[in-house]
């Protein structure tokens, strides 16, 4: 199996509406996003790619103008917009766009990771 990652970033803010007062989280804050759209093929395409990085740039576009600088819970409309959301989210617009989508990997801190994969 060949697999490629591609790595994009956006900040953004958001808000766990549901968690106590006293959770950090709980509270309006942000984060500098790392998205890792990670895709696999079994033989490769004609020009000997899973698949030409150049094609994923509908992506960067995708965050650049809709997620980039925004309130996550406005975009989402959603009083719980988490990592795991996310990844499910940027997962299932990959896979709309390129069907070789294997997983998503969302980061909101250098240490932390949450990611989908089916």
């Amino acid at each position: 199996m060949y697999r490629i990652t591609k790595e994009f970033h956006f900040s953004a803010s958001h808000q766990l509406m549901q968690l106590p007062e006293t959770h950090q989280c709980g509270r309006l804050h942000g984060h500098n996003y790392v998205i890792e759209v990670e895709l696999a093929a079994v033989g490769l395409n004609q020009y000997g790619f899973v698949r030409d990085y150049n094609e994923l740039t509908p992506l960067k576009t995708y965050i650049d103008e809709v997620f980039d600088h925004r309130h996550l819970n406005d975009v989402l409309d959603d009083d719980m917009v988490t990592a795991e959301k996310l990844a499910k989210h940027f997962f299932d617009w990959c896979h709309e766009r390129w069907p070789e989508t294997a997983a998503l990997r969302v980061s909101e801190t250098p240490k932390t990771w949450a990611e989908y994969r089916p």
